[in-house]
C-alpha cells in the first residue's frame, strides 16, 4: 500500500523545461503548472497554481548555469511544496552543481557541496534524486535519502550498436588518474581493454605532460567522462592520444555538458570527432552550434525512477 501521497506531480523550474517535459512524457503524465519567474530586482518568484495536497510532489532542476539562481528557485519551490503541505517532496537533480567542491583541498576551504545538501534538506526535501555525481560520497552528505542513477549504460548501448561489443580494434580510456574506477566500469560493461592518460606538470611555468599508460597504437578509443566543462582536460587527453599514442580516432562521452568558456571553440579544433552528452544540462543558448556534440536523452531513466519511487519498488537495478 502507498501511505505517503494520493498521485504523482511533477514540477520543473526554469533549468532544463526540456528534460521535465520529456520526463513527463514518459509518466504520461502533464507537467505540474507553476509560475517561475523573477522580481525586478531578480528575487525569484515562485506560483503554484494547482493543489499539491498530499501529493508526491518531484521538482525537477538542473543547478546549472546560472547556478545560483537555478539552486535559489528550487529551494523556494520546495519551500512552497511544503507550505502547500505536499505529502511528499523529491529534488529530481540531474545535474547536482556545486559538486566538485566536496572536500578540503586547502585551508580555509569551504564545503559547499555540504553546504547544498544542508540547503535541500532544510528546504523540505524528503529526498533526492540525482544522476553520476561528481563524487559519490556527496551522498554521505545528506541526512535524506539520495538515489544516484548511473548514466553509463546508455553510453554503453550507444557504443554496442556503433563497435559491437568485446571489439579488440576499441579501447575505453580514463581521461585522468580520477576516473580510473568510472572508466574501468565502463569497459567491463563493453569488454575492451583500458588505457589511462596520465597528467604531470614536471616543473613551475611549464605545460601538463601527458602520458599514455596502455597502448592504443592503431587503435579506435573512448574518453569517458563524468562532466565536460572547459573540456581542457579532455581535449588536452585526446590530442595525448593521437600525437603520443599514435591512436587511431577519438570519440568521448561525458553525462554531464557544462561546456563553459572557450569549451566549444576547444572542442571544434581538438581532435575528439564525436563528444556524446546526456541532456542532464540543456546546450547553452549563448553558445555557438557544435557539429561534434551530440545528446541522449535521460528522461526515460529519470521517468522510470520516478514511478519506482512512487510504488515504493527498487531502483537499484537503475544504478546499472
Amino acid at each position: 500500500m502507498i501511505s505517503h501521497g494520493k498521485e504523482v506531480k511533477v514540477f520543473a523550474g526554469n533549468s532544463n523545461l526540456t528534460l521535465a517535459q520529456d520526463i513527463c512524457r514518459n509518466l504520461s503524465r502533464p507537467l505540474g503548472k507553476a509560475d517561475v519567474k523573477q522580481f525586478a530586482d531578480g528575487e525569484c518568484s515562485i506560483s503554484i497554481q494547482e493543489p499539491v495536497r498530499g501529493a508526491d510532489v518531484f521538482i525537477v532542476q538542473s543547478t546549472c548555469k546560472p547556478v545560483n539562481d537555478n539552486l535559489m528557485e528550487l529551494l523556494i519551490m520546495i519551500d512552497a511544496m511544503k507550505r502547500a503541505s505536499a505529502g511528499r517532496i523529491t529534488a529530481v537533480m540531474p545535474y547536482f552543481g556545486y559538486a566538485r567542491q566536496d572536500r578540503k583541498t586547502r585551508s580555509r576551504d569551504p564545503i559547499s557541496a555540504k553546504l547544498v545538501a544542508n540547503l535541500l534538506t532544510a528546504a523540505g526535501a524528503d529526498r533526492v534524486l540525482t544522476m553520476d555525481l561528481h563524487a559519490g560520497q556527496i551522498q554521505g552528505f545528506f541526512d535524506i535519502p539520495v538515489d544516484n542513477l548511473l548514466g553509463g549504460h546508455l553510453f554503453v548501448n550507444h557504443y554496442v550498436e556503433m563497435f559491437g561489443k568485446g571489439n579488440e580494434d576499441v579501447m575505453v580510456v580514463s581521461p585522468d588518474v580520477g576516473s580510473v574506477a568510472r572508466a574501468r566500469s565502463f569497459a567491463q560493461k563493453l569488454d575492451m581493454n583500458m588505457a589511462i592518460v596520465d597528467k604531470r606538470r614536471e616543473r613551475a611555468n611549464q605545460s601538463e605532460v601527458m602520458n599514455i599508460i596502455g597502448n592504443v597504437e592503431g587503435k579506435s578509443v573512448i574518453l569517458l567522462d563524468d562532466m565536460v566543462d572547459t573540456a581542457g582536460s579532455l581535449c588536452g587527453a585526446a590530442k595525448a592520444l593521437i600525437e603520443r599514442g599514435n591512436a587511431k580516432e577519438v570519440y568521448a562521452c561525458a553525462t554531464h555538458g557544462v561546456l563553459s568558456g572557450p569549451a566549444i571553440d576547444r572542442i571544434n579544433d581538438s581532435y575528439i570527432k564525436e563528444l556524446l552528452l546526456l541532456d542532464t544540462i540543456p546546450y547553452p543558448a549563448d553558445k555557438p552550434a557544435c557539429d561534434k556534440i551530440r545528446y541522449l536523452s535521460v528522461g526515460g531513466i529519470f521517468a522510470e525512477a520516478i514511478e519506482r519511487i512512487y510504488e515504493e519498488l527498487s531502483i537499484s537495478s537503475l544504478f546499472d
